[in-house]
């Protein structure tokens, strides 16, 4: 009896297994992709893609270890697959030059696709010379971009020396980036980490940036956005905006940055909003737990923002700033002026709230700059609020 027990135990198991969906795995090397950084693998990789997004099943596309120049991605959806994987092993290589504008690695309408390991290189050192010398240059490409997509994952991956934007969410819902690593130089002009827009359920933690510009913008539209544990510098720190360039343009509600690291950034915690008329605005924002290492402006709300005076001076931004945490924000300021709050004269920030605020410049007290700006502070709060 007991002897039958047993087989009968074994053959269950054995049912089990084999009934189990075996994950189709697409390798790019199968279709003719070359590890020399010189071969043009797109078409494999596009080949891999369309194999996976015709399975049935759990697919992965492989990207095994080596170089492999791609000259432009686009992966597009619906799929048969629910759940596609990008397992990079190896080094995606852009082209060199530049392109004109646009994305070099794009995924458009997908669902439950996850993206893990490896690195993406951007190339974009001529790009950034072009633009030191001359004012004819094109905007350039983002290296990787998740548009009108839900349930995405992005795991452990690196992205080097894009031309413009390393990663871009925009219009998705259900996106986690954990464990990026994002790299320029802190000269490569708008060579943005993360830029979130009109995306909603976003969540962004554990990430290395080292960038030219913001760490992280924030764009309108974007609701529910989590970001934790973030080390940003060199760059222009995290910032929601700019905003209000549009008048139509959607707000931005529900942002959360915590437990973050700025060092040697020319901004900490920012909002950005053009000065000029726009029915956008930003509200029920929390920044906490966050520490500042020589920072030019370490806190800071700047709605007078107007490059080359064009388009908006002697106007007044139209963006309703209101619901705003700053809580146990501490550190060192590179300016005397550690918080400064420039708010719309026609639309003031209201419901600013300061707590636990310590920052420091030098050996002399640092300072709190308020115009058109109303709330309250609580706890130890140094520079002295101004609200």
């Amino acid at each position: 009896m007991a002897e039958l027990k047993v087989i009968a135990i074994v053959l269950l198991l054995a049912l089990v297994l084999c009934s189990r969906p075996v994950e189709a795995v697409f390798n790019i090397a199968d279709y003719g992709a070359k590890s020399d950084g010189q071969t043009d693998s797109a078409g494999a990789l596009l080949s891999a893609w369309q194999a996976a997004c015709r399975s049935t099943g759990a697919a992965t596309v492989y990207v095994p270890a080596g170089s492999f120049l791609v000259r432009r991605g686009e992966f597009s959806g619906p799929c048969e697959s629910s759940k596609i994987t990008f397992q990079i092993d190896g080094t995606l290589v852009a082209p060199s030059g530049y392109g004109a504008a646009g994305e070099w690695l794009l995924f458009d309408h997908v669902e439950g696709v996850e993206v893990y390991g490896g690195t993406i290189d951007g190339r974009g050192s001529s790009l950034w010379a072009c633009k030191a010398g001359s004012h004819g240059c094109p905007a350039g490409v983002s290296s990787l971009v998740f548009r009108n997509s839900k349930g995405i994952t992005v795991s452990g991956l690196t992205s080097v020396n894009s031309e413009l934007y390393h990663m871009v969410i925009d219009n998705c819902e259900g996106v986690t980036m954990q464990g990026v690593r994002i790299t320029a130089p802190g000269s490569s002009p708008n060579t943005d980490g993360i830029h979130v827009q009109g995306s909603s359920h976003v969540t962004i933690t554990g990430a290395g940036i080292k960038t030219g510009d913001d760490c992280i913008s924030i764009g309108p539209g974007t609701t529910d956005l989590w970001i934790e544990q973030v080390n940003c510098g060199p760059g222009h720190g995290i910032s929601i905006g700019s905003l209000g360039k549009g008048y139509d343009e959607a707000g931005v509600e529900n942002v959360t940055v915590k437990t973050s690291v700025f060092a040697g950034t020319t901004n900490g915690l920012r909002i950005k909003t053009w000065g000029r008329p726009s029915e956008g605005f930003v509200r029920g924002v929390v920044f906490e737990h966050s520490v500042m290492q020589d920072v030019q402006n370490p806190i800071i709300i700047d709605q007078n923002y107007c490059p080359d005076d064009k388009g908006c001076p002697d106007q007044s931004s139209g963006v309703k700033i209101s619901e705003v945490t700053y809580n146990d924000i501490h550190g060192s300021s590179a300016s005397q002026v550690a918080v400064k709050f420039e708010c719309s004269p026609s639309n003031p920030c209201t419901g600013i709230w300061l707590q636990d605020i310590k920052l420091t410049y030098g050996n002399t007290p640092a300072e709190s700059s308020c115009q058109h700006a109303d709330g309250s502070a609580s706890g130890f709060v140094v520079p002295p609020s101004c609200l």
